[in-house]
């Protein structure tokens, strides 16, 4: 008896490989920010340190005194801690200690530089959100400044950035003019 091996042909349902999703929407941080948290824990924990060294050197260390001294480099903690700048498409973040604001950047409607003593940019929102950051965080991060301009760009398209080009400009103007001294000294031109 002769045997005879049949191949079958096994017809299954071909599974579809799921379409390759978009690539999710680039979220871009401060990348100071730990240093800045850490500069201002060390100043903190220092004058702790020296307000403790002194007034013990003096023989007038008490209990209560330690606690206002601590109270005091909290205090002083709470002033310098830095707020947490992040972006993406159509947003960005400032986190504080206490609370998070956020904006759209593609519905901006006005961005203004507050001068002064710390220098702030203040941006508004068509549904009335702001937020204050200091440009320097713009400065020291260029992708951060990059996705806020194209960003402002949209709203600008859309006609909803009313206020604000001036603003801009100047803090992309500072931007070119700290990257060329960066290119200069890395460089050796300067």
């Amino acid at each position: 008896m002769e045997r005879r091996t049949e191949r079958r042909n096994d017809t299954r349902a071909t599974v579809e490989e799921p379409a390759a999703s978009p690539p999710s929407p680039e979220v871009v941080h401060d990348r100071l920010w730990a240093q800045d948290l850490r500069s201002s824990i060390r100043c903190s924990a220092v004058l702790l340190a020296l307000l403790l060294l002194i007034d013990g050197g003096a023989g007038t260390l008490t209990p209560p005194r330690a606690a206002l001294w601590m109270a005091l480099a909290l205090l002083l903690f709470l002033v310098l801690h830095p707020t947490r700048v992040a972006a993406g498409e159509g947003w960005l973040t400032s986190r504080g200690l206490l609370r998070a604001r956020r904006v759209r950047t593609d519905q901006l409607v006005s961005v203004r530089c507050l001068d002064g003593v710390a220098q702030r940019l203040v941006l508004r929102d068509t549904s009335g959100a702001s937020i204050e950051i200091d440009p320097r965080v713009l400065v020291a991060n260029p992708p951060l400044w990059h996705r806020l301009d194209e960003d402002a760009r949209v709203s600008a398209q859309h006609g909803s950035l009313t206020c604000g080009a001036t603003a801009l400009r100047r803090v992309s103007e500072r931007i070119d003019r700290e990257t060329a001294m960066t290119v200069f000294k890395v460089s050796g031109l300067n």
